[in-house]
């Protein structure tokens, strides 16, 4: 329990800043032009899955469980940016930098969510891939799990957060209050916090892309089974629109992380919010091209209005 709480049971008292100064993407010249272009994928973001949302809702026959992982994940991709992008723009376009305590905590934990959350609604529609079953009920069930697992998780990781102190800079070098960032700042014992820092990117990251790679694994070992080359193809092109997902979620990421070292701190800045507004945005376009059923349902509502 002490691990979690230093505090407990000691007289100690912490020193929490009133505000945090939020000083990324500093010195790149024409930036704003930058601001500008997010603002637009952000209103391509919530047309596309607003669009994605309605159309599963209002179309009856896509009420099986890979529409409602694809609901969750239109639904998770539309609050994460809405949660992101609005503050984005209100701290660097309009140079709003000084976040209170609190909102900051609060600011980190939202994104943080719906962040995971991607990742974890691509394990479901790999899950789906996986063994092509047809009962709702344990799809909702999968999600739920996933969702009170990734809020769990990050309550944690804002929990022990709240036991830190901040003496010295309140300088957080990112494009959002950043757990990282944040932990780093402080001048009290942060060895909770640098655990659960460690174990974020494995319980978040990647426990969901071992899971989806195992899953193709099968999936790939199962088509080669598959009398024919044409319906080995005719197979593979149902799991064509959740993989391309999956390269847009994971690649940027991984790049990143891996080649941290050698990229400048502005440059990781920008391809991580990048990596956080655009899978939001190209997510229902991709599953609206790609899909049959969304095509066709979308085909339909169209000819109604008409």
């Amino acid at each position: 329990m002490e691990f979690f709480n230093p505090a407990l049971g000691k007289n100690i008292s912490f020193v929490r800043p009133a505000y945090f100064i939020i000083s990324g993407l500093i010195g790149i010249p024409n930036i704003k032009f930058y601001y500008v272009f997010l603002f637009f994928v952000y209103i391509i973001s919530v047309l596309g899955n607003t669009i994605v949302m309605a159309v599963i809702i209002l179309d009856h026959n896509l009420r099986s469980p890979k529409y409602v992982a694809v609901f969750n994940l239109a639904f998770v991709d539309l609050f994460g940016n809405s949660a992101l992008v609005p503050k984005l723009l209100d701290i660097f376009l309009f140079d709003h930098r000084y976040i209170p305590y609190n909102d900051c905590l609060t600011f980190l934990f939202f994104c943080y969510t719906c962040l995971s959350m991607q990742s974890f609604n691509l394990v479901a529609l790999s899950y789906d891939r996986l063994i092509a079953i047809t009962f709702p009920l344990f799809m909702f069930s999968l999600i739920a799990s996933f969702w009170v697992f990734v809020i769990f998780v990050v309550l944690i990781a804002v929990g022990l957060l709240t036991r830190l102190s901040f003496c010295k800079s309140v300088l957080i070098n990112s494009y959002f209050c950043d757990h990282g960032q944040i932990f780093r700042l402080a001048c009290n014992d942060r060895s909770p916090s640098f655990a659960i820092s460690m174990s974020l990117p494995v319980l978040l990251l990647w426990f969901p892309l071992m899971f989806i790679l195992f899953s193709y694994l099968y999936i790939a070992y199962a088509l080669s089974k598959v009398a024919t080359v044409k319906e080995r193809v005719k197979a593979f092109k149902t799991c064509t629109a959740h993989l391309s997902l999956v390269a847009i979620y994971f690649i940027p990421i991984l790049i990143t992380f891996t080649m941290s070292s050698k990229i400048h701190p502005n440059g990781r800045i920008i391809n991580l919010s990048l990596t956080s507004v655009f899978p939001p945005m190209l997510n229902p376009i991709i599953y609206v091209l790609q899909t049959q059923e969304i095509k066709e349902s979308v085909k339909k509502m169209f000819k109604i209005r008409k």
